[in-house]
């Protein structure tokens, strides 16, 4: 009556049905968890350092520290964390201008608390029109990304940012 192509069948099927309802039920308990925790920014000393090419003026700023704890972020559906440092500014041509400065991707077993000093940024900024000179409210924001092993990928920014003013002139480089 049952060939058993179609009794392979029936039992694929069931097997897909029981991991999708699991898979479901993993991402349910961690779904409405709260994954903010408190950042210290702090920026020692900002340094525009005008760096030309056929692009145009790019500004690198050196950073100062970051201290935070990620252990209570990870639970056991979480398989990674993408961490991101942005700068958010206004211009003239624009009310809202995002950089992402530095990234870096922590990984589970990893160390949970992150002391990091003597920061440089990774990613230039990109001016167009002159807009980050003298501006007096460039915001540095953590932000991360979770990566789970099962649900949907949330984005969450940390609890703490930073506002400071850009210096009026770039700092002289010297090459090589």
């Amino acid at each position: 009556m049952n060939t058993v192509l179609s009794r392979a069948n029936s039992l694929f099927a069931f097997s897909l049905s029981v991991m999708a309802a699991l898979t479901f039920g993993c991402f349910v308990t961690t779904a409405f968890k709260d994954r903010r925790v408190p950042v210290d920014i702090h920026v020692s000393k900002v340094m525009l350092k005008n760096v030309d090419d056929f692009t145009g003026p790019r500004e690198r700023s050196d950073l100062g520290f970051i201290t935070f704890d990620i252990l209570p972020i990870f639970d056991w559906n979480v398989k990674q964390l993408f961490l991101y440092l942005s700068a958010q500014y206004a211009t003239k041509s624009n009310s809202l201008n995002q950089v992402v400065l530095w990234d870096r991707i922590i990984l589970r077993g990893d160390n949970t608390k992150l002391n990091l000093r003597d920061m440089k940024s990774k990613y230039f900024f990109f001016d167009d029109g002159n807009g980050l000179r003298a501006n007096k409210n460039i915001t540095m924001t953590l932000s991360w990304n979770v990566v789970p092993n099962a649900g949907i990928l949330p984005l969450v920014a940390g609890s703490g940012h930073v506002s400071l003013p850009f210096p009026e002139q770039y700092e002289t480089t010297k090459s090589y």
